[in-house]
């Protein structure tokens, strides 16, 4: 079994995080709103301790705040019918996303596979709500992040 270094990155579910680490994102949330000033407020206000804070508030981020200046790539599956595929453009550039490379497969039983390259700039819509607006259209089946570079 190969051991994972420190600097390795993992995508998992919100279910799959531990509690502290979540209040966590919740405090930094607080002080980049301004909601709270000081991160013993922040703190107080998500109940972690402030030594908790200071020992992850480097090492976990939602995800649109790493892929933020990143090359995000998703694999899609969705209907062939006429217009689809525009209709996930449009939620892209309406998010402010810029498309940088889009590949079709030749559909098959009535599915069609593709894959999309975006940039993600800091005026992109957060990266959650985007896939959330991607998944919603009637006709897209399958919506998955291949990687960020």
């Amino acid at each position: 079994m190969q051991k994972v270094n420190d600097e390795s990155f993992f995508i998992v579910k919100k279910r799959a995080v531990p509690e502290v680490l979540l209040k966590v994102v919740e405090a930094k949330r607080l002080l980049d709103s301004e909601r709270a000033m000081t991160v013993q407020e922040a703190t107080e206000q998500v109940d972690i301790s402030r030594s908790s804070f200071y020992k992850y508030k480097d090492d976990i981020y939602t995800f649109h705040e790493k892929t933020r200046g990143r090359t995000l790539t998703f694999m899609l599956q969705l209907d062939d019918k006429p217009g689809l595929l525009s209709m996930v453009l449009s939620v892209l550039a309406n998010g402010k996303a810029n498309v940088l490379t889009i590949h079709q497969a030749i559909p098959t039983g009535g599915i069609a596979s593709i894959t999309l390259s975006v940039e993600i700039q800091p005026e992109t819509e957060d990266t959650e709500c985007l896939m959330q607006h991607m998944q919603q259209i009637d006709g897209v089946h399958y919506l998955k992040v291949l990687g960020f570079e």
